[in-house]
């Protein structure tokens, strides 16, 4: 049981850091496809 308990103090951290770091770079990407996305219209002007 203290081993469990010593893995997911040592592995939670990073997991909670790689989560938040994937949620900002999703609301990015999301940008840079609007984007993208808009290119076509923004060259026709």
């Amino acid at each position: 049981m203290n081993e469990i308990v010593k893995i997911i103090g040592e592995v939670g951290f990073p997991i909670v850091v790689t989560l938040f770091l994937l949620y900002r770079i999703e609301t990015k990407l999301d940008v840079v496809v609007q984007s993208i996305q808009s290119l076509p219209e923004r060259l026709k002007e």
